[in-house]
């Protein structure tokens, strides 16, 4: 059994968790808007309001989901917003693109419907615009429809339409990987398309927070460089990162699982690069923050091309506990690159890629992902600490240990702490300290039942609760702090209040 000491370090805060870095994306990619989210018309008949499905909704709404970014994706650079308005009989079917993907779209999901599940959910809605097959009048006229609050021909069809008050969406992502599918791009002509559309979108509302597409090290210096005059016109640079291992959803060999979670971890170095590129080129000219707002595993089996007889269609992967531990992993490091990491989505919110929630036909089930982010939500709104954690390194681990951990403190006092261990044989003993004059009141793991199952446990339509949540009992140490037994291949969360 592995021995770890953990310490918590109350008098030394990081910052504080936006909720924005516990985001979500939604692209019409797959079944994650239709059949997913929203019920299309050869969808099973299962409850609904408005066409979104029911059981989704409510399970969305215990995650939490603070943060959903909406069309897309590659989607987003083929989609006109005035299809999706109006009678949903009027609006015109058009060709569905994403990633290599061509559907048809009957666009019955539309600003409207979105805005109003982002208001059920209590998510803060992200648009995203449309560089690619779009003008700036186009994106232009979107703000003005949502925001304004003016007597305009524009904001007289959105109460035609039935929104009398402004939605007042603050987030606007300029396009989406203008490098590959977003136009192909090079890094200077985008960045001065990006600084004409910035301009005139400041016209129509202020207050807005725009999103610039980054990619890599050499894209990025460029754009901020080219921006450099204009810094006023940018709040955030978006990142993305996906990783697969080496090997499939459900090879089960160490080497690749560990691999696996040291391309998760590394995705916190990857934040601080960017971050890095961001202070170098515009030093104290203009805070902008860093929006990883796509992440998350795409295991190779997750392609177009597909069985249908094994998944429900293209981009759909097996969520294994697995997966889900290397979820948590990536958020501790957005725990502790709170102060430069502005927003962040996992991709995507049902069925496709890395997902909290899958349905097939009638059958919804909540993946360990879901289960993972449920159990980081005391962590939202909290100030990050540092915690220093003596373990063990795993094996093809790259410095990783076979422990991880977490913490935070609320404004009510209450000290949150996450706890993973990755070991895929051993168990750990732990000791936590840092809590003088707390309480326990409340202790949550999660991990599979049979060892046989354990990493790649995962929940389906047949076992919905394969991998659940139950409580875990720590003693308190006479040494101060308190005593845990981890199970191999787990995550804890334990809530601590002033005596």
């Amino acid at each position: 059994m592995e021995e770890v000491r953990i310490t918590i370090k109350p008098d030394s805060p990081i910052g504080t968790i936006s909720p924005r870095l516990y985001g979500h994306f939604a692209e019409h990619l797959g079944r994650c808007c239709y059949d997913g989210l929203f019920l299309k018309p050869t969808s099973a008949p299962v409850p609904n309001q408005k066409g979104f499905r029911t059981d989704v909704l409510e399970a969305l709404k215990n995650m939490p989901m603070p943060l959903l970014r909406w069309p897309g994706g590659c989607y987003a650079d083929h989609y006109h917003w005035r299809d999706g308005i109006g009678p949903v009989e009027h609006r015109p079917r058009r060709l569905g693109m994403s990633c290599g993907e061509i559907v048809e779209d009957d666009n019955r999901l539309g600003t409207h419907e979105f805005l109003w599940f982002c208001e059920q959910t209590g998510a803060e809605p992200y648009l995203a615009g449309n560089v690619g097959t779009g003008s700036p009048q186009e994106m232009c006229d979107w703000l003005e429809y949502c925001n304004s609050a003016l007597d305009t021909t524009l904001t007289r069809l959105r109460r035609a339409n039935g929104a009398e008050k402004p939605f007042g969406v603050k987030l606007w992502g300029v396009g989406n990987e203008n490098w590959g599918c977003g136009g192909n791009f090079d890094a200077r002509d985008y960045a001065l398309e990006y600084r004409r559309y910035a301009t005139m979108l400041r016209h129509i509302d202020p207050h807005v927070e725009l999103v610039a597409c980054g990619f890599d090290e050499p894209w990025n210096r460029t754009l901020l460089q080219t921006l450099r005059n204009h810094v006023d016109t940018i709040d955030h640079l978006s990142v993305h990162r996906y990783w697969h291992g080496e090997g499939g959803e459900l090879d089960p060999s160490e080497k690749v699982s560990y691999r696996l979670f040291t391309e998760a971890a590394l995705t916190e170095a990857f934040i601080q690069q960017t971050a890095d590129i961001i202070r170098v080129e515009l030093g104290e000219r203009r805070r902008v923050g860093v929006a990883l707002d796509e992440w998350g595993i795409w295991h190779p089996e997750a392609r177009l091309q597909f069985d249908p007889s094994k998944r429900g269609g293209p981009y759909e992967q097996v969520s294994t506990l697995r997966d889900a531990l290397a979820a948590a992993l990536v958020l501790e490091g957005f725990h502790r690159q709170c102060r430069v990491l502005s927003l962040a989505n996992l991709a995507q919110v049902v069925n496709v890629l890395h997902a909290p929630i899958q349905t097939r036909g009638a059958a919804m089930w909540r993946t360990p992902t879901y289960h993972v982010f449920q159990l980081h939500a005391p962590h939202i709104g909290a100030t990050a600490l540092e915690v220093e954690v003596q373990a063990s390194l795993l094996p093809y681990g790259d410095e990783l240990r076979c422990v991880t951990a977490t913490a935070s403190l609320d404004k009510e006092d209450n000290l949150t702490l996450t706890i993973l261990n990755l070991h895929l044989d051993q168990p750990a003993s732990v000791h936590f300290g840092g809590t003088e004059g707390r309480v326990l009141f409340e202790a949550q793991l999660l991990t599979a039942d049979s060892p046989h199952d354990n990493p790649l446990a995962h929940n389906s339509a047949e076992q919905p609760n394969a991998v659940m949540p139950r409580p875990i009992k720590a003693t308190e140490s006479t040494q101060g702090g308190y005593l845990v037994n981890l199970p191999k291949h787990s995550m804890a969360t334990f809530r601590l209040k002033r005596k």
